[in-house]
């Protein structure tokens, strides 16, 4: 004992010489607008934890005296303790000293590596709440970092505020034990149509962060523009990356090397995995109107701000269409650490089902060869690709014979029903952004279907997890991918995370309904749907 209270001792001494501290009572012992009563429960997070046991005696408060204490050795688990203490600084005024001592000291929220439940994983946690102290055990970082999400969303909604807030931050006690439903719970953003920045990006990466997103797909080239530096055919961005590229002629710009290597960077920081899409054979109208030689005749067409789909196609049969592809995909696949390329293959109508073949034969083995594992939309699923490669399902049936033969083969599949997953489909007729060709897209459409058996014959073990496509015809700027994104960006993202047997739309609906008060302090832009009753 004489040890603990010298270890408190210096804990409690060391956080009075830190700016912002009295040498009187804790500001958080203080009675606060709702005294000491946890405003949240267990459960009031999204996505829903697969177990929580709440223990209402075990509240914890978070003070002024506060430590986080990360795994001792592990450079990974000190960084989600970093990453937590500048969350949680802003709001509450506390400075949060992060260590990485040996020993448990009062007041402290511990990120522990080990010595958890089994069944947790590589990205499950568990957290423990109790009166002086929050414990998250992990496998890994990545579960570490999962667990901090939900501790965020524990805390009171202010916690969200870029100031100080002068209240109590009470978090609910018990035990939460949570792991992911699918492995791969992604967020598709296009960059093509229109192209956003990596600032924009990184704030969108930020937001997917909160509800366990782990990939984040750019859509990098189309139709309209091509928005990736590639040095070896370099006026692939000098034409079409620059202005006036984007649909209807607004917009421009690109990913320089740097820039894409920044946002790779950041998205590892929040244990998110970039996935590339360089779109072919079709949808390729801006680079064959930059280079002539790509196309069969040697004549470049117009650039094409339109929104149409199907006109464009490489030249099959010229065997400088496969130095091209081969020379993207190896420098692409440089500069992506991830295990995943996409390489499109929708809506090839242009090119002829023998051609598609001849052409998919060529050039997924390219992908194979620079170490990654090829995606594409569902359409790669009629060539019989090996049984590693991923088709992306975007149609907007409950049957696809090719996708379920695919399923038969041994592939798992990615669930991206345009008529649940696409976040650009219109809420309804009277919303001012997004399209709808599959239909009018409101929150509980986005939350009422199952990944696990929405196409005949791709069961749950045959499904590698969801994504949530984002299109980018109508949108601008940050507002109008968080308007669109949120409120159904979190569904989907519950169901790549949660079991199927926590989904309840009334309980999202209320769990939803508390999260619109967080990205108003956030400064999101979100759609305020006439289903959810908003705090």
């Amino acid at each position: 004992m004489r040890q603990r209270r010298s270890l408190a001792a210096v804990v409690t001494a060391a956080a009075l010489c830190l700016p912002g501290f009295a040498a009187a009572a804790e500001p958080g012992e203080q009675a606060g607008p709702t005294g000491h009563q946890p405003e949240r429960q267990l459960t009031d997070v999204i996505p829903a934890p697969v177990e929580a046991e709440p223990d209402p005696r075990a509240d914890y408060r978070l003070t002024p005296f506060t430590v986080i204490r990360t795994q001792p050795g592990s450079a990974e688990a000190r960084q989600v303790g970093t990453y937590l203490a500048e969350t949680l600084r802003p709001a509450t005024g506390y400075h949060l000293p992060v260590v990485s001592w040996h020993r448990p000291v009062p007041r402290e929220i511990s990120l522990l590596l080990g010595k958890a439940d089994p069944r947790i994983g590589d990205e499950g946690y568990q957290l423990d709440v109790a009166r002086h102290r929050v414990t998250i055990r992990a496998n890994t970082a990545a579960g570490l970092f999962a667990g901090t999400q939900t501790l965020r969303q524990l805390l009171p909604a202010e916690i969200e505020a870029d100031r100080t807030q002068r209240r109590s931050w009470t978090v609910p006690g018990g035990r939460i034990v949570d792991y992911p439903r699918f492995p791969y719970r992604g967020a598709m953003l296009d960059l093509a149509r229109h192209f956003h920045t990596p600032d924009e990006v990184k704030a969108y990466i930020d937001e997917l962060a909160q509800y366990k997103v782990n990939h984040l797909h750019l859509h990098l080239t189309d139709d309209q523009g091509w928005r990736i530096q590639i040095d070896s055919w370099p006026r692939l961005t000098t034409v079409g990356g620059g202005p006036g590229t984007g649909v209807d002629g607004v917009g421009g710009g690109y990913l320089t090397k740097a820039e894409y290597a920044d946002l790779v960077s950041y998205a590892q920081s929040r244990f998110i995995t970039i996935v590339p899409e360089i779109d072919m054979p079709g949808h390729t109208n801006s680079a064959l109107s930059t280079y002539a030689e790509l196309n069969c005749d040697g004549v470049a067409p117009p650039p094409r701000t339109d929104i149409e789909v199907g006109y464009s196609s490489l030249c099959i049969d010229k065997e400088l269409t496969y130095t091209f592809v081969e020379d993207v995909i190896r420098e692409v696949a440089a500069m992506t650490p991830g295990p995943y390329l996409h390489i499109g293959g929708d809506e090839a109508h242009a090119t002829t089902d023998e051609d598609y073949q001849k052409f998919m034969d060529r050039v997924l083995p390219m992908v194979y060869k620079y170490g990654k594992r090829p995606f594409g939309w569902n359409e790669i699923a009629k060539v019989s690709p090996p049984t590693s490669a991923v088709p992306q399902y975007w149609g907007t049936t409950n049957t696809n014979a090719e996708l379920a033969e695919a399923a038969a083969r041994g592939h798992k599949i990615l669930m991206s029903p345009a008529n649940k997953a696409y976040l650009d489909m219109k809420y309804d007729e009277s919303t001012p952004l997004g399209l709808s060709w599959a239909g009018y897209t409101e929150i509980d459409d986005a939350y009422d279907w199952n990944p696990g058996n929405h196409v005949d014959g791709v069961g749950e073990d045959s499904v590698l997890g969801v994504e949530a496509p984002l299109w980018s015809e109508t949108l601008r700027d940050l507002d109008d991918i968080e308007y669109m994104a949120f409120p159904r960006l979190p569904a989907i993202a519950e169901l790549g995370w949660s079991p199927w047997s926590t989904h309840d739309w009334a309980s999202f609906r209320e769990r939803l309904a508390e999260q619109g008060p967080r990205w108003e302090l956030r400064g999101v832009d979100f759609y305020r749907s006439p289903l959810v009753d908003w705090k």
